[in-house]
């Protein structure tokens, strides 16, 4: 659910050897780095064969009471979601009470092409359903409860993006229609058939259905970078539903995903469809490469939490972080993770920020456009720091490398500025976009 620029896939290391042995001085070396430079609040967990090898937590869970984090603190886990409930769809096809060809129009009419979408499309990202989260309005009603009828209004006017079956393209309005299915097929909340037929069988007793985030219950709130840690808004769960609204622990989602590997919760031949790709996606699931090996697994993102899940079949290797704040990447903390099991180096981060005078900065204050995709950027200052915005998008604080190259490290995000030429180089996940101040 998380909105960012571009959208980047997990990136990995090149591997050639398993090693048996975890590299766990390497990672608490990371994390006790990131701990002094206040760059990540999280938490994460390696587990092999369904066995914990590695848990730590960092940072806060409450930065207003100083609660620090711990292994057993929960965080809102975003589009990972998305694989619990493409387990549960795919279980009630199992069932007979769906099945993968139905057409949307059975359920909702009004949905442009829902005589041609099918669930399976829906699953796969194949459906051409608009993804509500890319609207700059989202950002309007976010937080404020919606009822299904309203929601699937908002869904149903947004039209679609493209034929159905002619391409891939993310949307989160898949998942939460499915969502729907499910609560219409079962008749009763999504809340209690993901207890009843995922989280009681596989003993995830720190993975639920969210709510109103709840500190008294060792929850965490997710928080922006700002000069401080600045608690980030709260989406209302009305909204993301099975798309997004799930909060657990990395143990937990290690757990999960190894059963679900496991044959737990769906037949062999069940999850061979739902690992078999097309243009990238899955059912619920992407795939990874990495080297002579793969993981399958999700990302996620909603509010200031960033979450990652990965599973690699052939090691039975298991691999999750959840984070409430972040300035580093989580894909990096990933990466010092694999690499420890894979016998590869890996490169410490040096966190040594440029500082530039409060007037300099205003000659990059501006709003900056493109014809190579549809945004524009907007640079602006405030406490002596720039802050770059998206249209549609949440403002994010930018740190200097250099007089006129600034980043948000996050989302991996970089921002280089040419004065004389009143240009904006916007770079990110392998791509370089140019903006010119208006």
């Amino acid at each position: 659910m998380k909105r960012l620029i571009v959208i980047t896939l997990l990136t990995v290391v090149a591997a050639t050897t398993f090693a048996q042995t975890l590299k766990r001085e390497r990672l608490d070396s990371l994390l006790n780095l990131l701990q002094e430079k206040d760059k990540f609040m999280g938490s994460i967990a390696v587990a092999q064969n369904g066995n914990i090898l590695y848990t730590r937590a960092i940072g806060y869970s409450d930065v207003a009471t100083a609660h620090k984090a711990d292994p057993k603190t929960k965080y809102h886990i975003g589009s990972i979601t998305k694989m619990f409930t493409a387990t549960l769809i795919m279980k009630a096809v199992e069932a007979k009470k769906l099945s993968l060809d139905q057409t949307l129009d059975k359920y909702y009419p009004q949905v442009e092409n829902a005589k041609k979408i099918t669930i399976r499309q829906m699953l796969t990202h194949r459906s051409g359903i608009h993804n509500v989260t890319n609207d700059s309005v989202y950002l309007s009603y976010y937080t404020q409860p919606k009822s299904e009828k309203e929601l699937m209004g908002i869904i149903a006017s947004g039209k679609s993006d493209f034929e159905p079956d002619t391409k891939a393209g993310y949307s989160n309005s898949n998942y939460i229609i499915l969502t729907y299915i499910l609560e219409k097929i079962y008749q009763k909340p999504y809340a209690d058939i993901l207890k009843e037929q995922i989280l009681t069988p596989g003993a995830l007793a720190s993975t639920h259905y969210g709510g109103k985030i709840n500190a008294q219950q060792n929850e965490a709130y997710s928080y922006l970078y700002k000069t401080t840690w600045a608690q980030d808004a709260e989406t209302d769960p009305s909204i993301p539903l099975g798309a997004g609204a799930m909060v657990s622990t990395p143990s937990d989602l290690t757990s999960f995903i190894t059963q679900l590997f496991a044959g737990k919760f769906v037949s062999p031949s069940t999850l061979d469809t739902m690992k078999t790709l097309r243009d990238n996606f899955g059912i619920g699931m992407g795939r990874f490469p990495y080297a002579n090996s793969f993981a399958y697994g999700h990302t996620g993102g909603i509010d200031g939490f960033q979450s990652v899940l990965v599973y690699f079949p052939e090691e039975k290797l298991s691999v999750a972080i959840t984070a409430n704040g972040l300035v580093y990447p989580y894909n990096n903390l990933l990466k010092c993770a694999l690499s420890g099991f894979f016998n590869q180096p890996f490169e410490m981060p040096v966190f040594n920020a440029v500082a530039i005078t409060s007037e300099s900065l205003d000659q990059f204050v501006g709003s900056y456009a493109t014809t190579q995709i549809p945004i524009k950027i907007k640079i602006t200052k405030a406490d002596n720091k720039l802050y770059g915005q998206a249209t549609g998008q949440q403002a994010f604080p930018l740190e200097a490398s250099s007089p006129t190259t600034f980043q948000y490290e996050p989302a991996g995000v970089v921002l280089e500025f040419n004065i004389e030429k009143k240009e904006l180089l916007l770079k990110q996940g392998g791509q370089t976009f140019q903006f010119t101040k208006e």
